[in-house]
């Protein structure tokens, strides 16, 4: 072999891992340090460039977007902030919830509508993420180089849901309990987890210790449930939830924008 032949150096782990399809789809690549491209750092980075320096026609066109994301994103600072303000008012024990919301209602000043616009901006952030999602597939925008922010959005449609469902326990009456009770019960049946699903016997899942004793702290619906959910609704969900909308958006900025009509 000739002494100025340069060998051919086979692919590392990482080098394969890096140029896997699924990698790149999440990581894009970095910019050259040229003047040009530091300025494009700048306007595509989130925190340095709130909003982009060019937006496409299409992009705030009523007709292609519906302006769901954004109607979604709006109800759920509303929710955020009348949230914020019932916690004043709200102690999630199974002796006082109750009277709580009693007393949010009838005695505190506006507390009756902070209460109704935490509800219904609630049920109309359900209802516009599901109109996003519809449009998002109708119009192809999951697809390359935008799937893995369709996955991010999945998982925010997810959590969503979640806040719904952990949120219709915290007026402890009748109604929530008994829904409750219903809703975990399904999680007695989940694959590997639940002492019902499949697998799950085989594994060791018992009543007492599976899905659905994960969610109620126990076996039945009680006090231990409530102070559950409330954290769940309160803290864990909605910070996981916001550190995803950061992504969701960081990546629309990344990926080009909102996606053209097909």
């Amino acid at each position: 072999m000739p002494p100025d032949t340069e060998t051919k150096k086979k692919p590392g782990i990482f080098d394969v891992i890096t140029e896997n399809y699924v990698w790149r789809s999440i990581f894009r690549h970095g910019y050259a340090d040229t003047p040009r491209n530091r300025v494009l750092q700048v306007s595509a980075n989130v925190w340095l460039h709130l909003h982009p320096s060019k937006m496409r026609r299409h992009g705030i066109r009523y007709r292609h977007t519906w302006c769901a994301g954004g109607l979604t994103f709006l109800l759920y600072l509303c929710t955020v902030v009348t949230g914020v303000v019932l916690m004043f008012y709200y102690r999630p024990t199974g002796e006082y919830a109750y009277w709580d919301v009693k007393y949010l209602d009838f005695d505190v000043p506006f507390g009756m509508i902070m209460r109704n616009m935490h509800r219904w901006a609630a049920h109309g952030m359900v209802i516009f993420i599901w109109l996003h999602m519809f449009r998002v597939f109708m119009t192809g925008s999951y697809k390359p180089p935008r799937e893995f922010n369709w996955v991010v959005g999945v998982n925010l449609l997810t959590l969503t849901l979640l806040l719904s469902f952990t949120g219709y326990l915290l007026p402890w009456d009748q109604l929530a309990i008994w829904a409750v009770t219903v809703g975990t019960n399904m999680a007695r049946a989940t694959p590997l987890l639940g002492n019902e699903g499949p697998f799950g016997p085989q594994l060791g899942m018992t009543p007492r210790y599976d899905a659905r004793a994960l969610l109620t702290a126990g076996t039945v619906v009680g006090s231990p449930t409530l102070l559950r959910f409330y954290v769940l609704h309160c803290i864990f969900i909605p910070i996981i939830a916001s550190i995803l909308m950061i992504l969701h958006f960081w990546r629309i900025r990344k990926d080009g924008g909102i996606s053209g009509p097909l």
